[in-house]
């Protein structure tokens, strides 16, 4: 079942955000201590999947577009679409909102830039980057995320002006 968050759903999803963290250990990246959902006081800003959740979408704002600030699912629940409805739902709500969803993800990871592609992403060059955007990958680098190439990714929910 994917819904909005509730209040008490947020407490869990820290615990969450690190188990789904740590597949990233098989591939050499550890992130430093924190999760991004801590930061998030916001049920509005989530979406859930499952009760009690095994996985999340956090959304912001960024520039014009809806922003995937997190998408975890636990491991134990892997493997199941749960993380492809999780995205779908985003995109669905986004879509009232603004003309595309923009994320930052590891381009080499499997389950990251090459399965957000298969999804309809598509890499966006730094030129095409908004002032927000360019921020918020500076604040990443500042932070210590950017362990392995990330990339910019963009999905249009409307079409394209002069496209």
């Amino acid at each position: 079942m994917i819904r909005w968050a509730r209040h008490e759903d947020l407490a869990g999803l820290a615990d969450l955000e690190r188990a789904a963290d740590g597949m990233f250990a098989d591939v050499g990246i550890v992130f430093p201590p924190g999760t991004m959902i801590e930061e998030c006081d916001d049920p509005g800003r989530v979406i859930v999947a499952g009760r009690p959740p095994v996985g999340f979408a956090m959304l912001g704002h960024v520039d014009d577009c809806v922003h995937l600030d997190q998408l975890a699912v636990d491991p134990e629940h892997g493997r199941r679409g749960i993380g492809t409805r999780l995205l779908d739902a985003v995109c669905e709500a986004a879509a009232a909102l603004a003309p595309a969803v923009t994320l930052t993800t590891f381009r080499d990871v499997p389950w990251n830039a090459p399965w957000y592609a298969r999804r309809g992403f598509a890499v966006l060059p730094p030129e095409q980057w908004g002032p927000e955007l360019a921020a918020l990958v500076e604040h990443e680098r500042a932070l210590g995320i950017e362990l392995a190439p990330r990339v910019v990714m963009r999905k249009e929910l409307w079409p394209r002006e002069g496209h």
